[in-house]
């Protein structure tokens, strides 16, 4: 998409603090954290949300979280952490990119509303 914050995260036009990148997955630093350590991690190719996940593209997601483990690793949490993605307004979703939010870094609460 053209005009996708996340798509020209993706193409270099927008620079990033990248943590890990392969065929079908890009992660980096949230520029505006919620936690010690927010990372997030997107598909390469556009989906704009989880309501677009279907049979052509969920082997995309299935790899996301086989590495969410190393991103996470790599990012330097240690102790466990918190994976988020919101879907639709009512949720927040404020980039029409799935992406998938790694908070770590701290013990975090147990109500997240």
């Amino acid at each position: 998409m053209n005009d996708c914050i996340f798509c020209k995260i993706v193409d270099g036009v927008i620079p990033s603090k990248k943590v890990y990148e392969d065929e079908s997955v890009f992660a980096f630093y949230d520029i505006a954290p919620h936690a010690p350590i927010h990372v997030l991690v997107i598909p390469k190719s556009h989906i704009g949300s989880a309501d677009e996940i279907n049979i052509d593209n969920s082997s995309i997601i299935s790899r996301i979280f086989e590495v969410i483990p190393k991103i996470a690793k790599l990012a330097g949490i240690t102790n466990g952490y918190r994976i988020i993605s919101n879907c639709g307004p009512d949720a927040c979703q404020t980039v029409k990119h799935l992406h998938f939010h790694i908070l770590g870094g701290k013990t975090m609460k147990e109500k997240l509303i």
